[in-house]
Parts: structure tokens; C-alpha cells; sequence
């Protein structure tokens, strides 16, 4: 191992004086620069609040519209009904009409009560039917034999009370009783993830995480837990609605009327065929059976086409009118950037001070294509949907205004930065000005000017989904909609999976056409 001397080490720092003897600011210039983005980050953080952001959000509702995109739930409710209970589902419920899942359980019992009519001969009397909600049997507390009763004819005076005035007599009235047999719900049992529910009349009862939890409900009145609530259990009021979580599976309130259940599962509901199909809720096997063997569901064409036509005017998913407006996206990136091509070329032309040696002419142009890139293409998608009402052509026309100053600017300095060489070669055999342009510029700069394009149109089609949300037309006006309802977030899921499919194909497109146009195709021949 050579050790250096004190003299070596001074021959070599004067030999590189510039290594060894940096000026002060150069030394301090890392150090500075990492003090002035910390310092830039501190103050990102207080003033736009993110720590009280963060620690304020609702990250519960945030999982909830995360689970939405891969999962649905089903929402019936359990109202109470005197003694007894009336399970209901929402109306355009996933299950369909009139559902019976398996995972809600109800026991019935079978009750008579007496439905009582009473019959007048009196002018101004008539038929009548008295339930009341009652299931008293006759003879019951509050009825007299025959079914008559006591009625204080909108009297306040108690019934022993002394009338002073004679009234005319009543007319007479009869009274028939009929008994009705109706099926009533007396308790409901259910499981929600590893959460056991058992619903009674006055009385809830949830096991979960080895804890039982017990609920005595007064109907309109108020929902009392007995004992302490378990961490998974919320009650914000006393005597008020009890919310419980069971994760991923749903969730389950105690309200002072009713008991909504939130039952979630994994997967798209009614994705091929809604409620509304007779290919609904049947199997592949079923389905397939029913198309190429099964007799005619529609007389007029075959299952095949039923299947087809049901698949794509499904009212829960609108695959049609989805799939209608993501090529109205493809075709307004494809039209717009169309469009902002042909126009850019020729001003991009006169716009170089190469090409055009006219400086205002110059200047001009590039400053009308500042403009008109300075102002973004959601501002002018904005612009042009007042201008001409909601629908592509304002996507279109957004496109065309970015683009012509985008394009035209790349287009004008490209042209700048070319090789004169092969212009003046055909300047010296005497060609025209535009055979000059012709034949010594565009085959310098068509490669790259088409590359540009493709590169644009490819990456319009990601920008035209995001004004189409503000009214410019095509999925994005759709994916908005869905995602301003909050219940949706699956049927935005499948839009987002399209747009990125759409993304990716005309993506890999656009550099395979670009790799060929710049003669960078790397394949072997």
C-alpha cells in the first residue's frame, strides 16, 4: 500500500484546483437545496391544512366507496308492527321483486284477527270496514257482544255526562264481524360476515367477536342497550340509534322504529342480465341450454338475440349507452387532434423564422399559440359547452383550440432546428420555394410531426374523458353521473376499467406506429 506524502498530496491539489478549492456557494449548494425543500414542504403542510385534513376525514365512508367498486349490498329493513315484525327491501332491490334470500331467515306464525263492518239505514250512513291494525279476537277488552261499540260522536262530555238538550235520535246501525287469517313475521335471524342477528319484537340481539350484545327497543320511543357497547358498537344520543360494523360484510342500525341491515357481497350484481330478463339469476349451463336448444321466449327472434339484446339494455349497467359514449371519447381525441394537425402544419410553417423570415408574421403566430395552450383544455371545454350545449362537439372543439397551440409551437421549433444542408441542395437545381419546402423540409420533419400527432391523440383520449365530465360528451359525462349519485361506485368501477383498457390499447398503438415512423423499430430482419 502507497502512502502519500504531504507533497504529493499538495502536487495533487494543484493540479486539480477546481476539486480541492470550490467556491463557497458551490459546497453550500446541496445542503441549501435540500434545507429549501423541507422548508417548502413545512409550509405546503400548514397551509393547506393536512394534518387537520387527514386526521379529520372520514376514512370509514372512504373504505365504504373503495368496497363499492369490487362489492354491492343488499338493504332490507326490519319494521316493527306491534307484535310483530314486516321485513321490506328497497324497490329496485338487486334481488329482484318480492325476494326471499336464504340468508334472512324469518319464522311465521299464522294469526286470525276480526275485521269488523258496520251497516247504517240512516241518510248519510255507509258501509265500512274497521281493521284499526287490531288482532284483539272478539270478546276482547275494547268490544262489545255483537261488535257494537261506544262512540262519543266528536263530544268532548264523558260518557256518564247529563245532556241538557234533546238531539234528534241516531240512526241505527248494525255491526259484522269477519275473520281474517293472515301470515305475520315474528322474528328474523340473519348472519352478516361471522355476525349473528336475531331480530324480535321489542328486542335485537347480535353476537360478534364472542360478545353479545343486547337491544330492548320501545317502537317510536327510544333503542336502550343493556350493559356497556363493544368497540364495535356506536350510539352518538342516549336512547338514540345503535350503528354496528361488521367490517367488509355490512353493517347493522337499531333505529326506534326499525332495524337497517346493510348485507354486503363480493362481486358485480345483475352484470349480464337485470331483474327484468328471463336470463336472470339462471346459470351458464341454464343460459346456454335456453340459447342454442330451448323454445322461443320472444316469438318474433331467436334466444340468441333476446340474450344479446337484454346483455346490452341492461337498465342496471346501460352496457349500450356506455360503450356508445366511450367511442364518442375515442372518436372526439381521434377528430380534435385530426383537426389541430392539419391546421397547426401550415401555420407552424410561417410561424418558423427559418421558413417565413417575416418577424412579425413570426411572432404572431407564436403568440397565438401561447394563447391559445395557456388557457387549458378543461377551461375551453367549459367555454364551448356554454357555447354550444353539452355533447362532443364541445370535446371536440376543446381538442382542436389545445392542440392547434400545442402542436403548432412543437411543429414551429422542429422546423427551426433542421438541417439547411438538404434545402439548399434543392435550392441549387433551381426548384420553386414550395418544392424547396417540399421535398428539403417535410422529409426532415414528417416523421417527427407524426410522432407528435400520435403522441397527442393517444393522450387526448385519457384528457377527453376528464371534460367530457363537465359536459363536453362522451364517459366522462357518464362517469360523473354515476359517481355524483354516491350508490354507483361499481357501475364507475367498470368505467374506469374500460377507459384504462381504451388507454392502453390505442397507447401501444400509437408507439408501435411511432417506432416505425422515427425508424426505431428494434425488430430483427
Amino acid at each position: 500500500m502507497t502512502t502519500l506524502t504531504a507533497q504529493s498530496i499538495e502536487e495533487i491539489m494543484s493540479r486539480h484546483h477546481d476539486v480541492f478549492h470550490r467556491p463557497l456557494m458551490e459546497r453550500l449548494r446541496a445542503p441549501l437545496i435540500a434545507a429549501g425543500l423541507v422548508l417548502y414542504v413545512i409550509f405546503a403542510w400548514f397551509l393547506f391544512a393536512i394534518g387537520s385534513t387527514i386526521s379529520n376525514g372520514n376514512w370509514d365512508i372512504a373504505g365504504t366507496y373503495l368496497a363499492d367498486w369490487i362489492s354491492y349490498e343488499v338493504r332490507p329493513d326490519v319494521e316493527y308492527d306491534g307484535d310483530y315484525l314486516k321485513v321490506e327491501f328497497p324497490r329496485f332491490s338487486p334481488l329482484g321483486d318480492n325476494p326471499d334470500p336464504a340468508w334472512l331467515q324469518k319464522t311465521t306464525a299464522q294469526v286470525e284477527r276480526l275485521a269488523v263492518t258496520e251497516t247504517g239505514g240512516g241518510i248519510g250512513t255507509e258501509n265500512s270496514t274497521q281493521s284499526g291494525g287490531s288482532f284483539m279476537a272478539p270478546g276482547a277488552p275494547g268490544t262489545q257482544a255483537g261488535g257494537s261499540g261506544v262512540s262519543s260522536g266528536g263530544s268532548f262530555m264523558a260518557p256518564q255526562a247529563d245532556v241538557t238538550t234533546e238531539a234528534p235520535a241516531a240512526p241505527t246501525t248494525q255491526a259484522e264481524g269477519e275473520m281474517l287469517s293472515e301470515k305475520v313475521v315474528t322474528s328474523v335471524n340473519l348472519g352478516i360476515g361471522p355476525a349473528k342477528v336475531e331480530i324480535l319484537p321489542g328486542l335485537v340481539r347480535v353476537n360478534y367477536r364472542d360478545e353479545e350484545l343486547l337491544i330492548d327497543v320501545i317502537p317510536e320511543q327510544s333503542v336502550i342497550a343493556r350493559g356497556d357497547l363493544p368497540a364495535w358498537a356506536v350510539q352518538k344520543v342516549a336512547d338514540g340509534d345503535i350503528l354496528m360494523r361488521f367490517g367488509f360484510a355490512g353493517s347493522l342500525e337499531v333505529e326506534s322504529d326499525e332495524v337497517k341491515i346493510r348485507q354486503r357481497f363480493l362481486g358485480w350484481e345483475n352484470f349480464w342480465f337485470d331483474t327484468r330478463s328471463p336470463y336472470w339469476n339462471k346459470n351458464f349451463s341454464e343460459i346456454f341450454g335456453l340459447i342454442t336448444s330451448g323454445e322461443r321466449i320472444d316469438p318474433d327472434r331467436s334466444n340468441l338475440a333476446l340474450a344479446w339484446s337484454n346483455f346490452l339494455n341492461n337498465a342496471e349497467w346501460q352496457h349500450a349507452d356506455v360503450w356508445l359514449k366511450l367511442l364518442q371519447t375515442i372518436v372526439m381525441a381521434f377528430v380534435g387532434t385530426l383537426f389541430a394537425s392539419i391546421l397547426a402544419f401550415p401555420l407552424a410553417f410561417m410561424a418558423a423564422r427559418n421558413i417565413t423570415p417575416n418577424r412579425f408574421l413570426n411572432q404572431f403566430l407564436k403568440r397565438l399559440f401561447d394563447f391559445l395552450r395557456c388557457v387549458d383544455m378543461l377551461i375551453w371545454a367549459l367555454f364551448f359547452t356554454r357555447a354550444f350545449g353539452p355533447g362532443p362537439l364541445a370535446g371536440i372543439s376543446a381538442i382542436f383550440f389545445t392542440d392547434t397551440g400545442t402542436l403548432g409551437k412543437l411543429y414551429a421549433e422542429s422546423l427551426e432546428n433542421i438541417d439547411d444542408r438538404q434545402r439548399e441542395g434543392i435550392r441549387s437545381v433551381g426548384a420553386s420555394p414550395v418544392l424547396v419546402q417540399r421535398y428539403g423540409v417535410v422529409p426532415q420533419v414528417l416523421p417527427l410531426f407524426a410522432s407528435q400527432s400520435l403522441y397527442f391523440w393517444e393522450s387526448n383520449t385519457r384528457s377527453a374523458t376528464i371534460i367530457g365530465a363537465v359536459g363536453a360528451g362522451g364517459i366522462g359525462l357518464k362517469l360523473w353521473e354515476a359517481m355524483r349519485t354516491n350508490a354507483d361506485w361499481e357501475n364507475v368501477a367498470y368505467m374506469v376499467l374500460l377507459i384504462l383498457a381504451t388507454v392502453f390499447i390505442f397507447d401501444n398503438i400509437s408507439n408501435a406506429i411511432r417506432k416505425r415512423l422515427m425508424g426505431n423499430d428494434n425488430r430483427s430482419h
